[in-house]
Order: structure tokens, then C-alpha cells, then sequence
């Protein structure tokens, strides 16, 4: 979904896109767009979570830090949109009002009564859009269906198109705080890559708050442009099998499934085959990590289930089998109390750091590829089905010399298999 977002922006002149995200998805959320052809997009990191009215303010005061004072799309990267041309229709239609100093939010035409999302109520008429009246909370089906029946209401969508400067002034003047620890923040950010990270003190000290509640209800210049598509902020994995269409039985099926006498399910298999059986109107979601079973009314209550894992003390909502680095990835394939096995795989071109462990060796097996690996003065080249060996305290490095991904199983041993047991000596990508 992050890459249909930013393939949104092809059809419009935009520059390249600015991500913000936290710190633990940077390399994921790199990686996404290098598949797309988008080669070092920005990524500037949050150390917290403060929600959507501080995070633009970090983008639109980078945006203005070389003197120019751009427009911003603000767009969410879990939006599913129909038809990218009216999408791209509307924002154009937006570029005048938000130049003129207006700030543009985008609101869905309404197909239903929908209590899952706010609304916008529009005023008087401008140009090609609606001056706001209002913002409304989700409301209950009664009222959802009187909006709806009115024409005056649109679905918030949550995206946004206006001048870097205005943004920080009218934030300036509804939430001062806010702007000044920004600020703060953002007063000697470091660029790490294509990553820039920034102060997590003065950030940590921002307070909370989204957009609509910080700005768009308080200002007297938010108009709305009405955007006519299939549109859905997928908050829920309900709500991806609307957004999906079903099968004839009501059913959504993606990955290895095999059903019988299933019916309303949504399945979704990662990496394993799931057979279903005489269920109706579940959510079944199979990852490396954990698999969730749900009946889909209660979907949007999944944080107990994190709350839960949280009380008890276990880390799965913490670490992940699939963990995303600056030269590709890796899958944790075993773990026992003195070993570990690792599926890594290396981008072409790239290389991991210079490195040493204090408490454990590697045995690496080049299972596709070309290995260039370094063992301490040695350097060696491995193919298909050879291996090496680096014992404990040893300096070594693994590049991939070659035009394809490289794979390699890693076999770890020792004492303490940590990820915090490496010392670094050389780093490309600039890792202490």
C-alpha cells in the first residue's frame, strides 16, 4: 500500500517523496520504494509516536529549510484508492486554492452510511470547492445515514494539500508548543543515509495531536475538494476485504488457502497453507511471526490482543522474523538456547559492516549467489553450496559482488546471540 501510494504521485508533477516513519520500519520503508524505482527517497525518523499534526510540521520545516516554501501532499500510506486518475484530478483541481494560501483537505464523496469514519460538512461554494463548516466525529448509523441523505457531508479522508509555510502558521498560531518543540527538534538534524534522524529529546517533549484537532478545526482557511472514487482508510483487515471485493461465497482468499463450506472470511497466508472448514464472517491471518483468528466484528479490537502480549511479558509484538537492514534483509529461521539460524539476503552491490562478535561464530552457506567475504586478512569469493566458517572474535565482512541477490544461511553459536553483539569497524551506510 505504501508503494501505491507513492505510484499515486506519477501522474502528478511531484517531487520525490518524503517518508516519515519511526525509526524500527526505516529500512523496510526504504526498501518498498527502491522496488518501485524511487532510489533514495528521504526518510526522516520519528523517535516517538505524536501523531499526524507533529509529523508534518518535521516534514514542512525541512521542506522550507533551503529557503523554498513548496506545497505538501500529505498522503497516508494505508489509503486505498480506486481510480489514481480522479485522484490525481483532485489534487490539481487543490494546487491554485492551496497556492492562494488556502488548506486543502480532501473529502470522499459518501457511497453509504459509514460509522467508522468522520466527516466533513461543507459551507458555501469556492470555485471548484466547499469552504468547511466542520468537522464531525464518527457517528452512530442514525446520524451517518442523515448526513449522507443531506449531500452536505463528505468522509474525512485524512489528506491534505498546502503550502509548507501556512501549515506551520497556522499550526503557530492554534498550538505554539507544538511548532516550538519541532523546532527544537529539527535545529541540527542528522542525516544518516538516506535517513534523517533528529532530536529525540525535544521531540519526546512534543506534546500529541492530530492535524484536524491542531489546525483543520480551528482555521478559517480549510476548504474541501470533493474526490469522487472508491476510497477506503484500511484501518482494519475488515476493511481489506471490502476494499478487495469477495468472492461469491463473501469470502477473500490471498496466499496458500484451501476452503471448504467458508463463508464472509477474509484469509491471508504468508507462509504456510491454512485450510478453512465450515467457518463463516472470520478474519484468519497467517505471518512468520503469528497467526490471528478473529470474527471480523471484532477486528478493530486487535490492541487488546497487543495489550495482552504486552502484560505478559512476550516480545512478539516487538520482533519480527523478517528484519529489514540497508543491505537487504534477513528471516530468523531458528532460534534455540545457543544457536540460531538466519536466511540472509543481500541486495547486489551492498555489504554488511566490518565487523566482529565477542560472543558467537557464524558458519555462512551460500545456498544462490555470489559471496565476496572478508576473514580477517583473507578475502575469499564463495558460490552455490560452498561455506565458511568465522569462529568467535574474528574481523569479517560479507559483500555480494554480483547482479543478482545473494542468499546465504547463517548458523550462529555461542553464548549470547544478541543483535547488540557486533562491533563495527567500517560501515557504508554509516552505522556507529
Amino acid at each position: 500500500m505504501l508503494q501505491d501510494t507513492a505510484r499515486r504521485l506519477e501522474k502528478l508533477e511531484a517531487a520525490s517523496p518524503l517518508l516519515v516513519c519511526n525509526d524500527e520500519h526505516r529500512f523496510l520503508a526504504a526498501e518498498q520504494m527502491r522496488q518501485v524505482g524511487i532510489e533514495g527517497a528521504l526518510v526522516l525518523l520519528e523517535p516517538v509516536a505524536r501523531n499526524t499534526a507533529p509529523a508534518i510540521a518535521l516534514a514542512a520545516l525541512h521542506a522550507i529549510g533551503n529557503g523554498a516554501d513548496p506545497l505538501l501532499l500529505v498522503l497516508a500510506s494505508d489509503h486505498f484508492i480506486a481510480d489514481a486518475d480522479v485522484f490525481a484530478e483532485a489534487v490539481t483541481q487543490a494546487v491554485d486554492l492551496a497556492g492562494e494560501g488556502k488548506l486543502v483537505t480532501f473529502g470522499i464523496t459518501p457511497t453509504r452510511p459509514e460509522t467508522g469514519y468522520g466527516y466533513i460538512r461543507r459551507g458555501r461554494q469556492h470555485g471548484a470547492c466547499f469552504v468547511v463548516d466542520g468537522f464531525e466525529e464518527k457517528p452512530n448509523c442514525d446520524t451517518a445515514s442523515a448526513y449522507v441523505s443531506s449531500g452536505a457531508y463528505y468522509w474525512n479522508s485524512g489528506m491534505f494539500l498546502f503550502k509548507a509555510s501556512r501549515y506551520l502558521d497556522e499550526l503557530e498560531r492554534h498550538e505554539p508548543a507544538i511548532v516550538a518543540a519541532c523546532r527544537d527538534a529539527m535545529a541540527s538534524p542528522r542525516k544518516d543515509g538516506q535517513f534523517l534522524r533528529i532530536d529525540e529529546a525535544a521531540f519526546v517533549a512534543c506534546s500529541s495531536k492530530s492535524v484536524d484537532y491542531a489546525v483543520m478545526e480551528k482555521t478559517a482557511d480549510a476548504v474541501v475538494v470533493p474526490l469522487r472514487t472508491g476510497w477506503s482508510d484500511i484501518g482494519s483487515w475488515s476493511a481489506l476485504r471490502e476494499a478487495e471485493g469477495t468472492d461469491e461465497q463473501g469470502n477473500v482468499f490471498r496466499g496458500d488457502i484451501v476452503a471448504v463450506s467458508a463463508r464472509g472470511t477474509l484469509a491471508r497466508s504468508e507462509s504456510r497453507l491454512v485450510a478453512l472448514l465450515g467457518v463463516d464472517d472470520l478474519v484468519v491471518v497467517e505471518t512468520k511471526d503469528a497467526v490471528l483468528i478473529a470474527h471480523k466484528s471484532r477486528v478493530q479490537d486487535v490492541r487488546e490482543i497487543v495489550e495482552e502480549l504486552k502484560e505478559t511479558g512476550r516480545q512478539e509484538h516487538l520482533t519480527h522474523r523478517d528484519v529489514y537492514r540497508p543491505w537487504g534483509h534477513y528471516d530468523s529461521v531458528d532460534c534455540g538456547d545457543r544457536h540460531q539460524v538466519k536466511r540472509l539476503t543481500v541486495k547486489p552491490g551492498a555489504k554488511l559492516s566490518v565487523q566482529m562478535h565477542r560472543h558467537r561464530a557464524e558458519h555462512w552457506v551460500v545456498v544462490r549467489g555470489t559471496a565476496r567475504v572478508r576473514k580477517g586478512d583473507a578475502t575469499v569469493v564463495l558460490t552455490e553450496n560452498q561455506s565458511i566458517y568465522i569462529p568467535v572474535g574474528e574481523i569479517h565482512a560479507l559483500e555480494n559482488p554480483g547482479e543478482t541477490p545473494l542468499e546465504v544461511i547463517e548458523v550462529q553459536s555461542g553464548s549470547y546471540l544478541g543483535e547488540d553483539d557486533i562491533v563495527r569497524f567500517e560501515d557504508r551506510y554509516g552505522r556507529s
